[in-house]
């Protein structure tokens, strides 16, 4: 077959940063010819991978497909290993789609237009990489590349405090991914012969100290991805500096990383270290719900309040994964790709509200609704998929998590009804926060706004005359500089939006891409936690988990 003799995922991985490299030798002075160009290579890498998962991926199949593996750095043992299965695939996809319109997205960046494009372009790649990485030394390297250029990207276009935003990003990413590496060369050195392959470390047996020491590593690292309370401070202040294409990316994909680095390493090599941590990453996802909940509502920054939404959201991805369900294991993975959908929605629409306000805090907008009706609806509708309004996705991956934990054989009848009554408060918080911020955004905010009209004069503003508010100013409605979003942007949105109904209406046509997978991943952990039940669970998992068969 074709997909035997070319390597696909090699080149999706290497098209970007590779058609990065030739940017400087675009005549180009404006950026208008190189924003096209990396538009085109992000659309056209985009295109490649629907079109091999297409003709080439079988969802069938629980296994990894679509392998290539090269010698690199035979001395060290690492090798060029990548595949795609259920895990992995849904991710890549989403990765290609949200950063293809972050660059869109990108249209007006007019100041080092050329290094601003060959970044994302290489973040493109570098992405990617991580989740089609079947070496685990390879998948550090992705790691690690991938938070170059974020750094660059917050630390150049960001807000006034960028640089000290993108170096708490740098340090706290860099610093955890460091577990990533011992973990991976733990076990690559354990248990026989010496392979970092992540399929044949999965077929080794650990000791049990060592296995829940690893995990506990891993669990670090990818923690801080994931943003899990406490580790999740770095991404407020990312957020609200970044510029919004860049916080696409950071909400729509990176997070992501951490949630799929639990399933593929902490599950797929530990499975017995999983049941001593489980009941903890439950209590880390209700936190993480209730929590970033409540500190979502006391923002008055615009994108800091999205920014703690999403560290709620990420709650439910633990829950899933702790299930022990098959069908809580699929609502984490579902989750991942609703959120990513709809987070990079609202820090889009949050750019193209600061386009206009040139503001983020809250007490500084209002009475914009009716002038900018596009952007009002557009808001309306990812706020209404973010709070998992039925019909959308968010709402049946946040159900197939619940209903997943609820129903899970392994534990304690009193530790799932605590979990999902703490957890349901999330659900009755979302909504608050984000009406309550549509209501500051688009609505009066009971203020009594001032109004700049020119040199030193300040009008009161009157009933009669409603204000438009940019930031400290305010002018007239008749005299305002402001426009409704434009045919670009109400595209990019559309393009969130239909996935986000469409996914919310006809579930499958997702789920069925990795549900053999991860059944697969479950009935692993599942075995694992019978051959523990035999024998009791320890202490501390008595008083979670009880020793039933399925």
């Amino acid at each position: 077959m074709m997909a035997e003799q070319f390597p696909w995922l090699t080149a999706i991985v290497a098209l970007p940063p590779i058609a990065g490299l030739l940017i400087p030798l675009i005549p180009d002075k404006g950026g208008k010819i190189v924003r096209w160009y990396a538009l085109g290579v992000g659309l056209l890498d985009f295109v490649l991978m629907c079109y091999v998962f297409w003709r080439y991926y079988e969802p069938t199949n629980s296994g990894l497909q679509l392998q290539e593996s090269y010698g690199w750095i035979e001395g060290i043992g690492l090798s060029w290993a990548v595949g795609v299965d259920g895990i992995s695939m849904p991710l890549v996809l989403l990765a290609g789609f949200v950063t293809t319109l972050a660059i869109l997205a990108a249209w007006q960046v007019d100041r080092k237009p050329r290094l601003f494009y060959f970044l994302m372009l290489v973040l493109y790649g570098a992405q990617i990489g991580v989740f089609v990485a079947q070496d685990i030394l390879l998948l550090f390297v992705m790691w690690e590349l991938e938070l170059v250029p974020v750094y660059l990207l917050v630390s150049i276009w960001g807000g006034q405090k960028r640089r000290y935003a993108a170096t708490k990003f740098i340090l706290y990413t860099a610093a955890a991914s460091i577990f990533i590496l011992i973990a991976g060369l733990t076990v690559a050195l354990s248990g026989g012969e010496v392979t970092f392959n992540i399929t044949e470390l999965g077929l080794k047996e650990y000791p049990l100290g060592l296995e829940i020491l690893l995990y506990g590593g891993l669990l670090i690292a990818f923690g801080v991805k994931l943003a899990v309370f406490p580790l999740h401070t770095w991404l407020p202040d990312a957020h609200g500096e970044a510029s919004s294409p860049v916080s696409m990316i950071l909400a729509g994909v990176l997070l992501k990383m951490g949630g799929y680095g639990l399933i593929r390493l902490n599950l797929g090599l530990f499975p017995e270290a999983h049941i001593y941590f489980a009941p903890l990453l439950v209590v880390l996802g209700v936190v993480n719900i209730v929590y970033g909940g409540f500190a979502s509502f006391a923002q008055t920054n615009m994108k800091r309040r999205l920014a703690y939404s999403s560290v709620s959201h990420m709650g439910f991805v633990l829950i899933g994964i702790a299930s022990f369900s098959d069908l809580g294991i699929s609502g984490a993975m579902l989750q991942m790709l609703s959120h990513g959908l709809i987070a990079a929605l609202l820090f889009f629409l949050a750019g193209v509200t600061y386009d206009r306000t040139h503001t983020m805090y809250l007490d500084e907008m209002g009475n914009i609704g009716k002038v900018m009706p596009k952007v009002f609806a557009l808001f309306t509708a990812g706020a209404m998929a973010s709070l998992a309004l039925p019909g959308m996705s968010g709402f049946v991956s946040e159900l197939s998590v619940f209903v997943g934990f609820s129903n899970s054989y392994v534990y304690d009848s009193h530790f799932r009804t605590v979990a999902v009554i703490l957890s349901a408060v999330g659900l009755i918080i979302t909504p608050i926060y984000l009406l309550s911020m549509l209501r500051q955004l688009f609505y009066g905010n009971n203020q009594v706004p001032m109004c700049h009209l020119g040199g030193n004069i300040q009008v009161p503003h009157q009933d009669n005359e409603p204000a438009v508010c940019f930031g400290n100013s305010c002018v007239l409605p008749e005299q305002a500089v402001y426009e409704d979003a434009r045919p670009r942007e109400i595209f990019i949105a559309l393009c969130f939006l239909v996935l986000v109904v469409g996914i919310g209406l006809y579930p499958k046509a997702v789920t069925s891409l990795y549900d053999a997978t991860t059944v697969a991943v479950n009935e692993r952990v599942s075995e694992s936690v019978l051959r523990v039940a035999e024998n009791g669970f320890p202490s501390y998992n008595s008083s979670f988990l009880v020793a039933k068969s399925q």
